[in-house]
């Protein structure tokens, strides 16, 4: 009785491992009891832009697309910012906290393994014990019992459910790391932008400063006229007006320029008191040829598409995972170990025990719980949907509307160019007529203001037109890799989260 009563407890492990096995061997199949159907985002692609050129591929921009300006100081900043910039520090964390997340979700996919020790000692109050037990078991009061074991538990995915947790959460992870991207395009516009606006603001102060020298020049022509009983007093009002116009413009020009430098050190991770830029001209600057390829190269090219579409598929996984928690969980637990009354006979082969057991738990009423739950990942799911097909519809209009200003303030350069020449030959002849008092003074201001305003002008065009193209290397989503550019080294984890 005692042999086969051992005989039943060396079978039982045996077929219990051999249903783990043949549950194990099903985990492939888990897919199968899961909706994977994930909805079409259905994007409307055109074969070109309306206002791109006739070659789309002439220069795409490149990866390192700030050096085509030329400026050297540009670039320093550039890289500057890639190392130092805090926003793109922050993302660089969220990586790190999205790579995490999916360690944390994957957890449940393999065993949890714990090791156990404890030894308790016990005493038996002598008021419970009978007087006859006590008579005969003197000097069991006080008892001791130590275990050793091993305990295992592990919860079979046979539905799919923590595979589809882990999917969302790589999915996740990797659209943290396009994030990444989306920050660091952004930081590096708005460098671009800031040290554009301190160069404009640079040469429409030296405009100013320019414009207010000629208007002196003219008021002591004036002056001199005055003196000379051929001018009055009212035509020196007249262009001391104009001078005092001249220098109240000259202080917001300051303003924009030592704010923008205070935003680029913040920009590049410095202390505005410790932060030096020279600065220059905006015409020392290239302004470079831009092509933006065709409409469906930016869905791979556009790191916030490709965010919003990493996004779009871990919400379809998170509605997979919600589905599954409608069937059964399978759970396995397992002790093996040692337990004796006595520390010195713990580890002796009398000491072995083990238990296993198999649950199946199927939920049948929590309130609707996970029915809200499913229609709430449903609803994000809609939700990172709709957000996918937009971000693909702004990016078609971001580079449409960077291609129509930048061709248009192209234009519009050329044409205030021609309009300052004009203006500064009227000026000199004015100025020339006035010295030998051949012209009114009314004539000689007007066409003064006309000169000074189209300058001015003519600097707001060029930075505007400079702005365009940063514009347009943002629509476009940065740099474009090389042609022939080697394929990226694979991780030592194979590339897969870390």
């Amino acid at each position: 009785m005692r042999q086969r009563r051992l005989r039943a407890l060396r079978f039982r492990p045996r077929r219990l491992a051999q249903v783990l096995v043949g549950l194990c061997l099903a985990q492939p199949l888990s897919g199968c009891f899961v909706d994977t159907e994930h909805p079409d985002p259905e994007l409307e692609t055109a074969d070109k832009y309306t206002y791109g050129p006739r070659q789309p591929y002439v220069s795409l921009p490149a990866l390192d697309w700030w050096r085509n300006f030329r400026s050297a100081e540009l670039t320093k900043l550039m890289e500057l910012a890639q190392t130092a910039n805090l926003d793109i520090a922050v993302a660089v964390a969220q990586i790190i906290q999205a790579d995490a997340q999916v360690r944390v979700a994957g957890a449940p996919l393999l065993p949890n393994v714990t090791a156990n020790y404890s030894s308790q000692r016990s005493r038996t109050s002598p008021a419970s014990i009978s007087p006859t037990a006590a008579t005969t078991r003197r000097g069991s009061l006080i008892s001791d019992l130590h275990t050793a074991n091993l305990s295992a538990s592990y919860v079979l995915d046979f539905w799919g459910q923590t595979r589809a947790t882990v999917l969302a959460n790589e999915e996740s992870a990797i659209a943290s790391r396009f994030n990444r991207e989306v920050v660091a395009i952004t930081a590096e516009v708005t460098v671009a932008n800031a040290y554009f606006q301190v160069l404009g603001a640079q040469d429409r102060l030296r405009i100013a400063n320019t414009n207010l020298a000629e208007a002196n020049r003219v008021l002591q022509v004036i002056r001199d006229r005055f003196a000379q009983g051929t001018a009055s007093q009212l035509e020196i009002a007249q262009q001391e007006s104009l001078v005092d116009q001249v220098k109240a413009n000259i202080p917001p020009l300051v303003i924009t320029e030592q704010q923008n430098r205070v935003a680029l050190a913040v920009l590049v991770g410095r202390a505005p008191e410790n932060f030096k830029i020279r600065g220059g001209n905006m015409y020392a600057v290239h302004i470079p040829t831009v092509t933006p390829g065709l409409p469906s190269d930016i869905l791979n090219q556009r790191p916030d598409i490709r965010q919003a579409e990493a996004q779009l598929a871990s919400a379809n996984h998170s509605v997979e995972s919600a589905r599954a928690a409608f069937f059964p969980t399978i759970q396995l637990t397992g002790q093996n170990g040692l337990q004796s009354l006595a520390l010195a006979a713990l580890f002796t082969p009398a000491a072995w025990y083990f238990t296993w057991t198999a649950a199946l738990a199927q939920p049948v009423f929590d309130g609707f719980q996970r029915l809200g739950q499913l229609e709430l990942e449903q609803g994000v799911q809609q939700q990172f949907l709709q957000q996918y097909r937009k971000s693909v519809l702004n990016a078609f209009s971001d580079v449409e509307q960077a291609l129509i200003a930048l061709q248009q303030e192209t234009i519009r350069e050329r044409l205030q160019s021609d309009v300052v020449r004009t203006a500064r030959q009227a000026f000199v002849l004015s100025e020339q007529r006035l010295r030998e008092g051949t012209v009114d003074l009314t004539t000689v201001v007007q066409i003064e203001q006309t000169l000074f305003t189209a300058e001015d002008l003519l600097s707001q065009i060029r930075l505007a037109r400079l702005l365009a193209v940063v514009s347009l290397f943002q629509a476009l989503g940065g740099g474009w890799p090389p042609l022939n550019a080697p394929p990226p080294p694979i991780p030592p984890n194979g590339g897969g989260p870390i």
